[in-house]
Parts: C-alpha cells; structure tokens; sequence
C-alpha cells in the first residue's frame, strides 16, 4: 500500500471517528434543555420524578407564585361562594391590583381568579383576612400546609410575596410539590388555566374583566393548562407553569429566570419528547410469581406508573419481599392480610413500594361466584337474543 493511500485511509478513519463523536454529542446537546434561569427544575405531575432540574433545592425569593399556596387554602376552606367585606388594609396593598375598594363585598371565588390571574395584591390580602382571620393567622396556614405537603425548604411571611419580609422563601423544588398538589384539586385546576375571568362590579355599570397574565396559557404553548406568573426587584422574574400533552403532565418552575417564557417551552418540550409513561406493575393478582405457596393468591390494589425513557425499561426491576410461610398458615384464615411489599427499582433505587396482600379461598370463591354469575347472565341474554 501507498504512503498517499494509507494516509488516506486513516484521514477517513478519523473523520468517521469524529462524526460519530459529534453526532453523539450533538444528540446529548440537543436532549439537554439550556435554561436562562438562576434555578430551574421540570417534574412530571403524576409521578412526582424529576425530569431536570438545576439548583433546584436553593432557597430563593419567590414573589408572586406565592399566590398559589393563597389561592389553594382559599379553594380549600369551602368559602368560596361567600362574599368577602374588603378592608382598607387589603385595598391599599402595593404593587398589582385589582383596584378592590374599602368596603366592598366580592365573591372569594371572584378573588381567587384576581389573584391567578392578574396577580392582585389587594386580592391576595383580602382572601388571607376572610380565610385566615388576620394576615398572621393565614400566614400560620400557609406554613402549616407547606409542612403537610412536604415543602422542608420554603417559609411563607405574607400571602403575595412582595419583599416585605427577610424570611419569605422557598426553592424551585418545593414550589414544584405544591403545584403537583394544587394541580389535584379540579377549581385550582380551572382558574390556574382560565384565560378570561368576568366579575361583576358593584360600584360601576361594567363587570371587571381580568386576562391572565401568563403568557403561556393565553399565546405562546399550545400544551399549556396554568400557571403563576411573579416578579419583584429582589427575586426577578419568576414563573410556574404547567403543560399537558398526549396524557402527560408536566410541571415546570424558575426563579430569577430573564427568559421564562422560552426556559418553560424549552422544558416542556424537552420532557414530552424524551419522556413517556410505563405501567410497570399492573394491579390485581401478580402474574410473575414463582412462589407455589403464593403463586396465584396474591396482588396488589394499585397499578404502578414510571415516567421513563424508553431505553430505561429495561433498567426497570420488581424485588418482592414476602413472608416466609409459618406452619399455622396452613388455615389460610390464619394468614395476614398483607404477606410482603413490592419495591420497585429503577438504576437500583427505590423509586416505588407498595404492599403485597394474600387472597384467600374464600375470596377467590366469591370472585368466581361473581364472574359465573355474570357469564351466565351474559349467556342467558344471547340466548334471548338469538331465539328472538
């Protein structure tokens, strides 16, 4: 072989080497979503797993999706068809407003779209002296519900997040739980993505007719179902949104974030492609059992769901922890309810775990009895059917 050919023969190795190379990284670029955002994280709503995340458990100012923890405890305390005396401490709040006057009588259903959606302070201050008491007394909700939900890095001091206080904060993460909780309830659910809400206005001949801040929901993301917009000068722009598509629902959030609109987008888009749902476990009797004590009796009363790659199925294992079977066990009447729990992994962690319980001859009878009763009424009905 030539010095020219062989030379050439290695040139082209090397491009195809560095071709592949590129491509590679170009796909990890590509699958990788890039963030204007200080702190950023996307969850997925139905399984709470991460799917990026970026100084996602900082503590951070927050501003106005605070709302969302004011606007769930309004939804919650049952009140919301009950009208709403405005103080004149909540009608002279700073910063956005629905312009709500001392003295009035609003709806605190009406409140709570003012605050989603056009972010009215005095709002916000009006729905926390009707459900809370006083400002203090919500306040002391606020922080109560946040423990409940799990939020082990946040403190509330106020129900609008202004910086009226040093000690107001929490972190992309949590407010990614409370939305994941808010997004459960159906009202929360409706006025988050509401575009346009109309209130009537007592003190004029026209309604008030509020439309919601949030980009997202109103032009910019066909999959947008909500969300809270906020911004103040200590904490920039922050924002929560959340996004569905093809059953899947998405939890996006960042603080101090110049370029939110397009961060959400990005993430959004980022997670609906990359990806998916998996039912892992299915509920009912456990096919896979090997066991001859336990093979056929017993189940689980829920499915499990993972959100995963596709090419994570395969990382995906179920460890079943049983109870070893005592000689007093052979009354099945004698044996527990629950017999083991199935831990679910994924890489090697627990990522699930539910219990295993034990079906016992007499339920196994009565579902039999169950299913025949049905076949033969089934039977009988064709029977009719074909003899006319």
């Amino acid at each position: 072989m030539s010095v020219y050919k062989k030379k050439m023969k290695n040139y082209i190795y090397y491009m195809l080497v560095f071709a592949l190379l590129f491509v590679l990284v170009s796909e990890e670029v590509k699958a990788a979503p890039s963030v204007s955002a200080q702190r950023a994280i996307l969850m997925d709503s139905e399984t709470g797993r991460i799917l990026y995340e970026k100084d996602a458990d900082s503590k951070s100012r927050i501003a106005s999706i605070t709302k969302i923890m004011t606007a769930i405890l309004a939804i919650e305390s049952g009140k919301m068809h009950e009208k709403v005396t405005v103080s004149s401490n909540a009608s002279g709040t700073e910063g956005s407003s629905l312009y709500l006057k001392a003295g009035e009588k609003i709806k605190l259903e009406d409140l709570v779209y003012g605050l989603m959606l056009r972010s009215g302070n005095d709002s916000a201050v009006a729905i926390a002296e009707s459900v809370g008491g006083s400002l203090e007394g919500f306040v002391h909700l606020m922080n109560q519900k946040a423990a409940e939900i799990g939020m082990k890095n946040s403190h509330f001091s106020n129900p609008h997040g202004l910086d009226d206080h040093e000690d107001h904060y929490s972190t992309a993460y949590d407010m990614a739980l409370l939305t994941k909780y808010a997004m459960n309830n159906d009202i929360y659910r409706k006025i988050s993505g509401t575009k346009v809400h109309t209130a009537p206005n007592p003190e004029e001949k026209w309604d008030r007719k509020w439309k919601n801040k949030n980009r997202l929901v109103t032009e910019l993301y066909k999959h947008s179902t909500g969300g809270k917009t906020g911004y103040t000068k200590r904490a920039k722009r922050t924002l929560v949104s959340t996004a569905s598509n093809d059953g899947e629902n998405l939890i996006a959030v960042t603080l101090n974030a110049p370029d939110d609109w397009n961060d959400h987008i990005g993430m959004f888009e980022y997670g609906f492609k990359q990806f998916n749902y998996k039912t892992v476990l299915e509920e009912g009797i456990i096919k896979k059992f090997d066991d001859e004590f336990y093979k056929g009796r017993v189940y689980v009363k829920r499915e499990v769901i993972l959100t995963l790659r596709n090419e994570e199925e395969q990382s995906v294992r179920i460890e079943y922890k049983m109870i070893k079977p005592e000689q007093e066990w052979r009354n099945k009447e004698n044996i527990p309810e629950v017999v083991g729990k199935a831990v679910i992994f994924l890489d090697d962690k627990e990522v699930d775990a539910l219990p295993v319980f034990f079906k016992r001859d007499k339920e196994l009878e009565e579902e039999k009895s169950w299913w025949k009763f049905w076949a033969y009424s089934f039977e009988s009905f064709l029977g009719v059917s074909q003899n006319g």
